[in-house]
C-alpha cells in the first residue's frame, strides 16, 4: 500500500482519515468567525442592512443608515438578519452566511470532483479550495461574493452532472433544475451575474467546441420558470413599494456600473492577473500545468467535455470583470471553485517529482514572507499607524512559518510520491497562513473599525440623543452602537436614497451648525480637518474619543 493514494486505503480507515480532517477543517473554518471586529466598509455595510431589517421587520426594502439601498439583491441580509433573531447580533452572525457559503462550497468542491473526476480527484479539489488564499479570506469576511460564488458552483456542478452520458434521464432532468433553482438564488445574491456569467460560459463552449449538444439536456420551460418563482417574487414586491427601484437596479446597477466608471472603482485591465496568482497560493505554480492539463484531456472524445467548460467558465469570469470599468478583488471569487477542481483532476494524475518541484516556490516564498514580517510597520501611515502593526507583524511571522514549515513536509512527501500526503500538508499551510494572519489583522482594528469608539461612547447615547455623521460615514459605527446616524453634507453610495427621502439628512454644514448649537445635547462623529475647521469656526464641542481616522464630540 502507498500511502500517497488514499483511495487505496481500507474503507473504514479511509472513513476515518477523511472525516478527521472534515472535522479538523470545520474547526480551523469557524473558530475565529467572531475574534475581529467587523472591518470598513463592506462588514459594516452589510451588517446594517442586516440589522436595520431585522429591527424594522422590513424584509423588501433594504435601508442603509435608514436610507432606501437598492445596489444588492436581499437574499444575504435576509440569512444574516434571520441569524441575528436566532443568535443575537454579533461579529459572528454578521460574517456566519459567508462562512457556510464558503464551508458548504468546499463540500461542493468535493462532491463535485468526485462524481466527475473521481473519488481523489474530489478530496484534493476540496483541500485546494478550503487553503486558496481569497477563498478563505473572502469566506472570513462579510461580503456577498462568497453567497453568490456558492450558487454559482451550486449551479455549473447540477449543470455537469445532468450532462454526464452516464447519467439517467430521470436524474439528469433534477440535476439540471437544481442547476436552475441555483442561478435563481445567484440572482438573489448578487444580481443578474447569476445568471450571464454561466450563460456567457455556455455560448464560449458553445462557439469554440461547436458542440450544443447540451441544450437536449436544458430543461428551459422548467428551469425558467423555477428561476422566476424564485426571483421574481421579490423584485415585484419591492417594485410595488419602491416605483423607482426597477430603474436603478437593473439599469444602473448592472449596465452603468459595468459600461462607466460612476463608482469610481476604475483600475487597469490587469488589475485581476496578480489577485488571480496570490489568492490561488499555495497552488498557484501548478495553474498552468492543471489548465493544459485539462484543455488535453479526453480533447477527441465525443460528448461534453466538463474540463473544458470549467476553463471556459473560469476564463469568462476572469474576462467579463476585467472589461468592467468597476472593479474589487473578490468580483473573480466565483472562478475559484472552478480552478480548484481541475487542479484537484491534475493532482490525482501527477507525479511526485513534478509536483515536489512545483512546491518548491512557496517554500521560497513563504521564507521570504517570514524574513519580511519584522518590517510590515513600514506601511504605516497617517491613517494606519505603525505602532499598531507591532502585534501584527508577530502573527504575519507565524502564518509564514506555519507555510514554509508545511510546504517543506509536503516536498518532502511528494519527492518519495506520497502525494495526498503532501497535498493535505500544502493545505493545512495554506489554511493556517490565512487563518493566522487574518486573526492578527485585529490589531489593526483601531483604523478600521469603530467598534473601539463605540464602546466609548455607548453610555452616553440613548434615544433622544441627535447623533450626527458630518462629511462622513463610519460603515461599522452603527452596527456597533444600535441606531443610525443623521449625515450631514455627505450623500456617496446613499446618494439615490437620499434623492427619494431627502428629509433624511441635513444637505449643508450651515444648517447642521445651527442645528448644533440649538441642541439641549446632541453627539457628532467626524474626521480630524473636519474637527479642525469647526473648531476654528468656534462650535461648541466637547472632545469624547479621538484616533488617526475619526473624532467624536459631545454638546457642551
Amino acid at each position: 500500500m502507498k500511502p500517497d493514494d488514499l483511495m487505496l486505503v481500507p474503507s473504514a480507515t479511509r472513513t476515518r482519515v477523511i472525516a478527521t480532517l472534515l472535522v479538523l477543517f470545520c474547526i480551523a473554518w469557524f473558530l475565529n468567525l467572531d475574534y475581529r471586529n467587523l472591518v470598513r466598509p463592506d462588514e459594516g455595510r452589510y451588517a446594517e442592512i442586516a440589522r436595520e431589517m431585522a429591527v424594522t421587520g422590513d424584509w423588501v426594502t433594504p435601508r442603509l443608515n435608514g436610507i432606501k439601498y437598492f445596489e444588492k439583491p436581499p437574499l444575504q441580509y435576509w440569512m444574516t438578519a434571520a441569524a441575528y433573531k436566532a443568535f443575537g447580533e454579533s461579529e459572528w452572525t454578521a460574517r456566519l452566511w459567508a462562512a457556510l457559503t464558503g464551508f458548504a462550497g468546499v463540500l461542493l468542491a468535493g462532491f463535485a470532483g468526485a462524481r466527475l473526476f473521481g473519488r481523489q480527484a474530489g478530496l484534493y479539489a476540496a483541500i485546494v479550495l478550503a487553503s486558496s488564499l481569497v477563498y478563505v479570506v473572502i469566506g472570513h469576511t462579510n461580503t456577498l461574493d462568497m453567497g453568490v460564488t456558492f450558487w454559482l458552483m451550486l449551479g455549473i456542478t447540477g449543470f455537469l452532472l445532468a450532462q454526464r452520458e452516464d447519467t439517467p434521464r430521470p436524474q439528469a432532468r433534477l440535476w439540471m433544475l437544481l442547476a436552475w433553482a441555483a442561478m435563481g438564488f445567484g440572482f438573489l445574491s448578487k444580481g443578474l451575474i447569476g445568471l450571464i456569467l454561466p450563460a456567457a460560459a455556455l455560448c464560449a463552449y458553445a462557439v469554440v467546441q461547436r458542440d450544443i449538444s447540451f441544450l437536449k439536456r436544458l430543461e428551459p420551460v422548467a428551469g425558467i420558470a423555477i428561476l422566476l418563482a424564485i426571483g421574481l417574487p421579490w423584485v415585484i414586491a419591492a417594485s410595488v413599494a419602491n416605483p423607482e427601484f426597477a430603474r436603478f437596479f437593473f439599469i444602473h446597477e448592472h449596465f452603468e456600473r459595468f459600461l462607466t466608471e460612476t463608482h469610481r472603482r476604475v483600475a487597469p485591465w490587469w488589475f485581476f492577473v496578480p489577485i488571480l496568482l496570490a489568492g490561488m497560493l499555495p497552488w498557484t505554480a501548478m495553474l498552468g500545468h492543471a489548465g493544459l492539463s485539462a484543455w488535453r484531456e479526453n480533447a477527441s472524445a465525443k460528448g461534453f467535455n466538463s474540463r473544458r467548460f470549467l476553463l471556459f467558465f473560469a476564463g469568462i469570469i476572469f474576462l467579463f470583470f476585467s472589461a468592467s470599468h468597476s472593479k474589487l478583488p473578490s468580483y473573480i471569487l466565483p472562478l475559484f471553485p472552478a480552478l480548484a477542481l481541475l487542479l484537484g483532476d491534475w493532482l490525482a494524475r501527477v507525479r511526485g517529482r513534478t509536483l515536489a518541484v512545483l512546491i518548491l516556490p512557496v517554500a521560497v516564498l513563504a521564507l521570504a514572507g517570514a524574513i519580511a514580517a519584522p518590517y510590515a510597520g513600514n506601511f504605516g501611515s497617517e491613517k494606519v499607524p505603525a505602532g499598531l502593526y507591532d502585534i501584527f507583524e508577530k502573527w504575519l511571522l507565524a502564518g509564514a512559518l506555519a507555510l514554509l514549515v508545511s510546504s517543506c513536509v509536503a516536498f518532502a512527501f511528494a519527492r518519495r510520491e506520497q502525494i495526498a500526503a503532501a497535498v493535505i500538508s500544502l493545505g493545512c499551510g495554506g489554511l493556517l497562513l490565512v487563518q493566522l494572519v487574518m486573526t492578527g489583522h485585529q490589531a489593526l482594528s483601531p483604523s478600521y473599525s469603530a467598534a473601539r469608539t463605540a464602546e466609548r461612547i455607548k453610555p452616553l447615547l440613548d434615544a433622544d440623543t441627535p447623533f450626527y455623521s458630518v462629511q462622513t460615514y463610519e460603515h461599522t459605527l452603527p452596527f456597533y452602537i444600535k441606531r443610525t446616524v443623521t449625515l450631514v453634507d455627505y450623500r456617496d453610495e446613499m446618494d439615490f436614497g437620499l434623492q427619494q427621502e431627502p428629509g433624511l439628512q441635513i444637505p449643508t454644514m450651515e444648517e447642521f451648525e445651527s442645528r448644533w448649537r440649538n441642541d439641549s445635547k446632541a453627539l457628532a462623529i467626524m474626521g480630524p480637518d473636519v474637527y479642525l475647521e469647526l473648531t476654528q469656526h468656534g462650535l461648541p464641542m466637547r472632545l469624547l474619543s479621538e484616533d488617526a481616522r475619526r473624532v467624536v464630540v459631545a454638546k457642551p
